[in-house]
């Protein structure tokens, strides 16, 4: 009990510069400067955006202006850029690395990444079900991992079309 009350007291006395450092929401009029890359092109150069979405190993995240700096390694999934009059754009990563940088700036390194409307359903499910069988096959087992890695992309894929 008197831990709480030495924390309580200590509490009383807190200088007011302390509320001041504390981190606020992000402003509507707030951008984000977004650079998404890929090996061999650059979707988006130091672009404004209100927000981006992407598929982080930890979990999906939103990450908006004023966003604490942090590096989120990327599994297969959608990144979804919110522009400016909530106007968004989708696309599905294999996977890579984003890094939020203080002074509101998001660097996105992917590996490959495609517009999510150049996939098919169809496509998608045929080759899904064909990595499923490879992978359950009697391959070897180099031949059943590599199925089992495909597999997991499509069915990201697949969720991702069906969030369309």
């Amino acid at each position: 009990m008197s831990a709480l009350r030495l924390l309580s007291s200590a509490a009383r006395r807190t200088p007011s510069a302390l509320a001041q450092q504390l981190r606020g929401y992000a402003e509507v009029a707030d951008k984000i400067s977004l650079s998404l890359v890929l090996p061999h092109q650059a979707i988006f150069t130091s672009t404004d955006v209100v927000q981006v979405n992407l598929a982080a190993a930890t979990g999906d995240m939103g990450i908006l202006a004023n966003h604490v700096p942090s590096i989120e390694a990327l599994r297969p999934g959608l990144i979804e850029v919110v522009e400016s009059g909530n106007a968004s754009k989708k696309w599905f990563a294999s996977g890579g690395f984003a890094t939020v940088h203080p002074g509101n700036k998001l660097t996105i390194n992917v590996v490959e990444a495609a517009p999510l409307e150049s996939f098919s359903s169809e496509a998608v499910r045929a080759n899904l079900q064909e990595a499923l069988k490879v992978a359950a096959g009697n391959g070897s087992e180099e031949d059943k991992m590599e199925a089992r890695i495909e597999a997991d992309v499509y069915e990201a894929l697949q969720h991702a079309l069906g969030s369309k």
